[in-house]
């Protein structure tokens, strides 16, 4: 069985008065240890799509199950629960709290858990290696560079160790080279940490990091292989 199994999957929106439907009809599966890239324009449904595997949102017909669980039937009160526990998550902008240094940012997933403050640090401190910051973890936001701030955002997601790791457009706002490195580091995450990473991006050079790659458009999933063309 995959690790993620979208079935007829619809989402629709109201804008005024017209539907906007992002997704139609969709059925995705995703094995576990995949790093997966979805591209498309910009209002494609990329966004969507990652809501729906984080529970943020819910379908409007068919089913999203994740590691066996359909969150369509999970009750609303435990969504935030189940979400805590299986899924990290990277914006585009790293969101990290200003006033926090990078150690306190990482920190923060953790004040959900019952765990004791030796433990936090410990997951904590292995978090910023994983992602080379551990020389960093007292300096605030402003005093690390873009590149760097998103690999604090990253340890941020997987301090708690989720299986799942969403990324929406995680180099959107960075140079070239930053692009790179936190692209290659998501891609140690998936083969030395068998972190499952679906990502979404306008990017077609991130997209080739990913070991598959689909296009949605107006709401249909399309599989592409090889070079991936704009």
């Amino acid at each position: 069985m995959s690790y993620i199994d979208l079935t007829h999957v619809t989402k629709r929106y109201l804008k005024g008065e017209h539907a906007v439907v992002p997704l139609e009809d969709a059925t995705l599966s995703i094995e576990q240890g995949d790093f997966f890239a979805l591209l498309g324009p910009s209002g494609s449904g990329k966004t969507t799509l990652l809501n729906l595997l984080a529970a943020i949102d819910r379908p409007d017909a068919g089913d999203v199950v994740v590691g066996g669980t359909s969150l369509v039937k999970l009750a609303r009160g435990k969504l935030a629960a189940w979400r805590s526990e299986h899924v990290g998550y990277v914006f585009q902008q790293a969101n990290l709290v200003p006033v926090l240094t990078a150690y306190e940012n990482v920190e923060l997933p953790l004040w959900l858990f019952p765990l004791s403050r030796a433990e936090r640090h410990r997951r904590v401190s292995l978090a910023l290696e994983a992602v080379g910051l551990a020389d960093r973890a007292t300096h605030l936001p402003k005093q690390l560079s873009g590149g760097q701030e998103q690999r604090v955002a990253i340890a941020r997601a997987i301090v708690a160790d989720p299986p799942l790791l969403l990324a929406d457009e995680p180099t959107g706002n960075l140079d070239h080279e930053s692009a790179d490195g936190v692209l290659t580091l998501l891609g140690r995450l998936n083969s030395e940490r068998g972190k499952t990473i679906v990502m979404v991006t306008h990017d077609p050079r991130a997209a080739l990091h990913a070991s598959r790659r689909m296009h949605l458009d107006k709401g249909r999933l399309h599989e592409l292989e090889g070079e991936v063309a704009r």
